[in-house]
């Protein structure tokens, strides 16, 4: 495992929270190069990285990174498995995915094994500290060409098996904002209503979907192809 020396914190007033980031990546330039980008960026910190998911699911208990970049297609154990174990072996800890490959279906597995986000490799370096940044703060953040798929995939015709849900106009207006990454903060500002208020529609949302989470409630809507009235 590799570490990063990072620059230490301005005097003169409270240091920002530090954003701990884990990089799993067996392909060893981009590995370096996201480590050159963790480095640079103002509070974020790079705790290890890692070229395989087995030796990473040993030590990242013990490290409890706030965020990991993660490569679907490792060697030995994916990518996709090794999120779904890193979120039952650190619950916190946000999973943004880091790859290649753009396909619907590959989008929707990583989601479903804990993904928070979904960002292609070729993503700027702004583009991922902004991601990781977004992340911890509740979003969902996904590269334009991710998104649009996703859109295409919330546009597609349901099934005639789908499962319907009858939710609220504003119930329906606070998914869609989920399905575009929209912290609840966000959707508290953009929508007028209090911080609060947002949390009881999800509640309410949850409820009706029969899930957990706001990333279940999605996968719940992009996989059932949910009815909204």
């Amino acid at each position: 495992m590799e570490r990063i020396a990072t620059a230490a914190p301005p005097r003169g007033g409270p240091s920002p929270a530090i954003i701990n980031v884990a990089v799993i990546e067996d392909n060893a330039g981009l590995r370096r190069s996201l480590q050159r980008i963790l480095a640079h960026a103002a509070g974020v910190k790079c705790v290890g990285t890692w070229e395989r998911a087995e030796l990473a699911l040993e030590q990242l208990p013990a490290l409890q990174p706030d965020v990991v970049l993660m490569d679907i297609n490792l060697p030995g154990i994916s990518g996709i498995e090794a999120t779904a174990r890193v979120k039952t072996l650190c619950p916190q800890t946000q999973v943004v995915m880091v790859t290649v490959y753009e396909d619907t279906d590959s989008i929707f597995r990583a989601l479903k094994a804990g993904a928070c986000g979904y960002l292609l490799k070729r993503a700027s370096a702004t583009e991922i500290v902004d991601a990781i940044r977004e992340v911890r703060v509740g979003g969902a953040p996904m590269t334009s060409e991710i998104a649009r798929k996703v859109v295409h995939a919330f546009q597609g015709p349901p099934p005639a098996d789908a499962t319907a849900a009858v939710l609220s106009a504003r119930e329906q207006q606070i998914l869609q904002m989920l399905s575009q990454g929209f912290a609840n903060k966000e959707i508290a500002d953009k929508l007028s209503i209090s911080y609060q208020t947002v949390k009881v529609h999800l509640k309410h949302i949850y409820e009706k979907l029969h899930v957990r989470s706001r990333t279940e409630a999605l996968l719940k809507f992009m996989s059932d192809k949910t009815t909204l009235q």
